[in-house]
């Protein structure tokens, strides 16, 4: 079957293109996306689409660079397509952003593409991976230790935003909030069943002169040594090895989707809560689970919370998964970009490191303030809780008030508090006086920060303010100049209570 065939199926097959739509081609002047853009060129009028160039100079190669960009320019005006250069300097964020150049280029390129596909309002990016190319991203993968996700290889057509090579990030693009979008982009490869071989023919036979990379032939990058050293060494095993992994990867890919299927049903039964910052986990279903779905709840789990992340190593996954099975309560075990799992009794949470879950036993404040109801109850928005305030003459003081070991009554003095209260969450530069330290004033943070209230969640503390003053960090610590005196008189008995 020629190119040309070949390319139509594979478009087709997986609804690659829709008519009435632009399409963004990314053209390095190589033989993968000259065939590509020449191949979509004959194919436009039959699909109904338009064409728009796309090269980005990456700053790697000097000269022969700038040269590359120069016979894009000059071959989409000979075939009258619209066409969009750019050039960033990738060594300059590599280094900034600590990655390996090849992952860099990988992901200043895609943000370019995504950028000019913005622009013009183009929905899809094409690029000329091949078949070889899947080769060899399938057993880059294998050798990393990938589980199915990266055994199936590339696919057809994916979102951008499922590629994971844009989020939390600035690549140096014009557009800066670009980095933390997710693009309703897809990114399609029509060349995907087209071997190199038939590739370098297709343009020999069609008069093609692409331009070539010498960085092609550096066998320091990862995936040129597979291309040159190992996959010629496999092929002396089996001369059908690239079609071998080829086939072996769409196996995958559809057992792949039928799990992903099965996972979605599975997932509500062991998640308990959900978050941008945080999943827990009921333990005990979890561990009812079979293996393979033990292990893609996780991964799952390490996606939705890390989506820039592109490759989930198996290490990182059956470590947890065996700690789940067999460690106690209290265990962590570290996950990619800064992830931790912590285990609790009856529940596990992968959250952020040093992330503190928000206790559900507690009266947090949803709201910024709310005016207090004395004598009354007062219900906390969005919450269980409500506070009862009851006013008390110095006689009617209970048994054992001064003993008081509920964190969450206080017996205050009422001719100090007033009735104009209000229930508030702290504010920058709030002081006040806790009970104990002799008077002494302190700021608050200073005081929620001495006994231990987590960062997360110090917000949310209610804290009952007069219009002068705190008067009861709830949960914590009474002011000083609220407390219940020998003179006091009347008493204002504060109590948070979970609603029946």
């Amino acid at each position: 079957m020629d190119v040309v065939s070949t390319v139509r199926r594979t478009i087709d097959r997986y609804g690659l293109l829709l008519p009435e739509e632009t399409v963004v081609v990314g053209v390095s002047g190589g033989p993968d996306s000259l065939c590509l853009l020449h191949v979509l060129n004959r194919l436009r009028g039959q699909y109904r689409i338009e064409l728009h160039v796309a090269h980005l100079n990456h700053k790697i190669r000097g000269n022969e660079a700038d040269a590359d960009a120069a016979f894009v320019a000059r071959l989409a005006e000979e075939w009258g397509l619209p066409c969009t250069v750019e050039a960033r300097d990738v060594p300059a964020l590599a280094r900034e952003k600590r990655l390996s150049l090849e992952e860099a280029a990988r992901r200043v390129r895609y943000a370019f593409l995504a950028e000019v596909a913005k622009q013009i309002g183009a929905k899809r990016i094409a690029v000329g991976h091949n078949a070889d190319d899947q080769t060899e991203s399938v057993l880059m993968h294998w050798l990393r230790g990938a589980g199915l996700a990266g055994l199936r290889g590339m696919l057809p057509a994916i979102s951008l935003s499922d590629y994971r090579l844009l989020e939390g990030e600035d690549w140096g693009t014009r557009d800066k909030g670009q980095g933390a979008t997710p693009y309703p982009f897809t990114l399609i490869r029509p060349l995907l069943e087209v071997t190199r071989a038939e590739i370098e023919a297709y343009c020999a036979e069609h008069g093609l002169q692409p331009r070539f990379d010498r960085s092609n032939l550096d066998t320091t990058y990862y995936r040129n040594r597979l291309r040159h050293e190992l996959i010629p060494y496999l092929e002396g095993y089996n001369p059908g090895i690239r079609e071998v992994v080829r086939r072996s990867a769409r196996v995958i890919a559809d057992d792949y989707a039928y799990l992903q299927a099965e996972l979605d049903r599975f997932w509500s039964q062991v998640v308990i809560s959900e978050s941008d910052e945080a999943i827990k986990f009921d333990l005990a279903a979890w561990r009812d689970l079979p293996p393979s779905f033990q292990r893609s709840t996780l991964r799952q789990a390490i996606r939705l919370l890390r989506r820039s992340l592109r490759n989930i190593n198996w290490i990182h996954v059956e470590d947890a998964r065996v700690a789940l099975l067999e460690k106690p309560a209290g265990t962590q075990v570290t996950l990619p970009r800064g992830l931790m799992l912590t285990m609790s009794y009856q529940t596990f949470i992968i959250a952020d490191e040093g992330y503190v879950e928000l206790p559900a036993d507690l009266p947090l404040l949803a709201v910024d303030s709310l005016p207090l109801n004395i004598p009354g109850t007062t219900q906390l928005p969005e919450s269980q809780w409500h506070v009862e305030a009851r006013l008390l003459g110095r006689n009617e003081l209970p048994p054992g008030w001064e003993d008081n070991q509920d964190p969450w009554q206080a017996f205050l003095d009422r001719d100090v508090t007033g009735s104009e209260l209000i229930l508030r969450r702290r504010q920058p530069g709030d002081r006040f006086q806790p009970l104990g330290l002799g008077g002494r004033q302190t700021t608050l943070r200073e005081f929620m920060i001495n006994v231990k209230i987590p960062a997360r969640w110090r917000h949310l503390v209610p804290i009952v303010a007069s219009p002068y003053h705190i008067v009861w960090l709830a949960g914590w610590r009474v002011d000083e100049r609220a407390r219940v005196r020998e003179g006091t008189k009347g008493v204002l008995h504060l109590r948070f209570a979970q609603s029946q």
